[in-house]
């Protein structure tokens, strides 16, 4: 059950994926690089950011870098891929599964 009332944010955020040739790097991740963000305490938020040319959802903070799945993937899939990096047993699972939720629907959205 949700502990709390989530807030998507939405800002403008280019793509960083750097190309080479026919090679696509995955561009410097971090907690400030995102388009798309829904807090879920303090300290962490469900990020959407662009990376070759899709969004990818994860955690804004992160033990292990790079640990995302595109937005079509089902909302339990992600938060199963990207669970271990949660970081708080306060967070609920389904604050997170309904942010990863917000975060498609507005990636979803921009682009129709």
């Amino acid at each position: 059950m949700s502990k709390q009332s989530l807030v998507l944010e939405i800002r403008n955020q280019d793509d960083k994926t750097v190309h080479l040739g026919p090679v696509m790097i995955t561009p410097a991740i971090g907690e400030d690089y995102w388009e798309y963000r829904v807090r879920l305490s303090e300290t962490q938020a469900i990020v959407g950011f662009p990376k070759f040319s899709t969004i990818g959802i994860g955690f804004a903070q992160e033990e292990d870098w790079n640990t995302n799945l595109p937005y079509t993937c089902e909302a339990e899939e992600i938060y199963g891929h990207i669970e271990h990096n949660k970081g708080d047993n306060s967070i609920a699972r389904d604050d997170c599964i309904a942010a990863i939720r917000l975060v498609q629907a507005a990636a979803t959205a921009a682009r129709s």
